[in-house]
């Protein structure tokens, strides 16, 4: 099975570079991020023409999950089991976000997560960020057994060497031992990340850091110990294009023996 993961930061904007992005990689299933849409305004018909089924869970303009697939998905899960709900105000009700989609496919259990940004190591939203995590290593935790692959924008950086400048980092989120602890408990549930030779996933549009090598890496494949992989690579030409995402989609071989993909 042929599998991506990407942050394509408004599936509106992009969908022709999602479609095209298939079939350049011959892919399977493809795992988006901040789709920034409604369900009611996915252009799933656009995927339908190309030969895709569509998984998407989007509430408002902000957020949004999808999985594409070419098999027909199953078992649709709408949130991870406990995943916490959020309001900057924390006497209101703490609404659940379009940040977690789960489907099967041919006996692997396949998840597009959008862990929260955090803002600022201050912020409501960062202590919101960690609750997000600790349920994903729950979920991780009682299901590492089977065949389970976590995908998506984790905004972690597990270590100084997947941020282009620690300095710069100091004292703001995605690099706090906080947040780290929280994604290794990932790691000690039974899964393990794709390992891929180039350095990182994300650069900002500001300050030109694509064009400088400035770049984080916070986009994983999370895959359990009996889902047996293959190589991973991070399409960097795709965040060299003109009016793409700031994300690069992350791109991997699953030996799935039973997935009798369609070519």
């Amino acid at each position: 099975m042929r599998i991506a993961t990407w942050n394509i930061n408004s599936v509106r904007a992009r969908t022709q570079r999602a479609i095209d992005l298939m079939a350049k990689h011959n892919l399977d299933v493809m795992c988006l991020q901040e789709t920034k849409v409604t369900d009611g305004k996915f252009p799933a018909a656009a995927f339908h023409d190309a030969g895709y089924h569509v998984a998407h869970h989007g509430l408002n303009q902000w957020n949004g999950v999808a999985i594409i697939s070419r098999d027909e998905p199953e078992d649709i899960r709408v949130g991870l089991p406990g995943q916490p709900g959020f309001h900057k105000d924390p006497t209101k009700e703490q609404t659940l976000e379009a940040r977690a989609l789960g489907v099967r496919l041919r006996g692997v259990d396949i998840w597009s997560l959008y862990v929260p940004n955090g803002r600022e190591l201050t912020d409501p939203h960062y202590q919101y960020k960690l609750a997000f995590l600790y349920a994903a290593a729950r979920y991780a935790e009682s299901h590492s057994r089977g065949k389970l692959l976590m995908a998506g924008d984790f905004n972690v950086a597990p270590t100084d060497g997947d941020v282009w400048d620690i300095g710069a980092f100091r004292g703001k989120t995605h690099v706090s031992e906080p947040e780290r602890a929280a994604f290794d408990m990932l790691l000690e549930a039974g899964l393990r990340p794709l390992e891929h030779t180039e350095p990182y996933t994300y650069f900002d549009y500001k300050g030109a850091r694509f064009e400088r090598g400035q770049g984080m890496k916070i986009d994983f494949l999370l895959a359990s110990a009996s889902l047996p992989t293959g190589q991973a690579f991070v399409d960097v030409a795709e965040r060299a294009a003109e009016g793409t995402s700031d994300h690069c989609p992350l791109v991997a071989e699953l030996d799935v023996t039973d997935f009798d993909s369609v070519r």
